[in-house]
């Protein structure tokens, strides 16, 4: 369910920066060239932004790999023991 929520927030950011692109684009005072430029800046930050989320997710998901990954281990061990207990 985290996973459909954060879908959901990207989702609503690239419609946010695609709604406020369209509305700089209609009531921009300044010439197209300055336009353009400004756009691509915010494009190229909205870049930044979303590689630094799936570089944070990617460490995320990595974690609770290992968090599992030790989970398991310990349960396997602490099953092996109690096999051991039960058949001495």
């Amino acid at each position: 369910m985290k996973s459909n929520c954060a879908g959901d927030s990207l989702l609503m950011l690239l419609t946010g920066f695609a709604v406020g692109a369209a509305v700089t684009l209609l009531l921009a005072p300044q010439s197209g060239k300055r336009t353009r430029r400004e756009l691509r800046h915010k494009a190229e930050d909205a870049q930044d932004y979303l590689e630094e989320i799936g570089e944070d997710l990617i460490a995320k998901g990595r974690e609770l790999v290992e968090r599992g990954r030790e989970a398991a281990d310990s349960t396997v061990k602490g099953l092996t023991e109690k096999v051991k207990e039960v058949t001495s």
